[in-house]
């Protein structure tokens, strides 16, 4: 990535490989150090260009991003998340429908025991109302993701959420951005 365009400032330090956070998410059994985030939309999102902003944002970060593009079944979700053991799902959605597939979504990944503790958040246009209705992030957080970034909220408070990503297991559940 161009070094001149900085995306994210990364003021923990968490693109060293090396670094405290090199362990990764609890669970790893291939050895590889932990950095691996996957990126998704939700099974009726046929929207792509937020999913590679993201990727971009996160490899800026410093993760290894697997994309796994647009109208993403959940069931493949699941399956990538048990197959890579990220450190982070990131489900992005700009139909406006994120109120109505989110709660599906997080069902199937927190329906694996494996992946009861791996850390989900979901973010964009969750709603057709443009958030006003204040109700949705709350929902979505009571369903299970670990942080929601409603469509409107700076990046900058996504990257600080995923800087405090601990090493294992997930974050309390807090409202964030909202």
């Amino acid at each position: 990535m161009n070094q001149d365009l900085t995306l994210c400032e990364d003021p923990e330090g968490l693109d060293d490989p090396d670094g405290p956070d090199a362990g990764g998410y609890l669970g790893r059994r291939d050895g590889r150090h932990g950095r691996d985030v996957i990126v998704t939309s939700t099974s009726s999102d046929s929207h792509t260009w937020n999913l590679v902003f993201l990727q971009l944002v996160l490899e800026e970060l410093g993760y290894r991003v697997t994309n796994l593009g647009a109208c993403t079944p959940d069931d493949l979700i699941v399956t990538a998340c048990l197959e890579l053991r990220p450190v982070l799902v990131v489900v992005s959605t700009v139909n406006g429908h994120g109120h109505h597939d989110g709660p599906r979504v997080i069902r199937a990944i927190r329906g694996r025991s494996e992946l009861a503790t791996l850390p989900v958040v979901i973010g964009g246009k969750l709603d057709l109302a443009g958030g006003l209705d204040g109700s949705v992030p709350a929902a979505l957080l009571e369903a299970g993701f670990d942080g929601v970034f409603q469509d409107g909220v700076a990046l900058t408070e996504f990257c600080s959420f995923v800087g405090s990503l601990p090493t294992a297991g997930r974050r309390a559940v807090e409202t964030v951005g909202v």
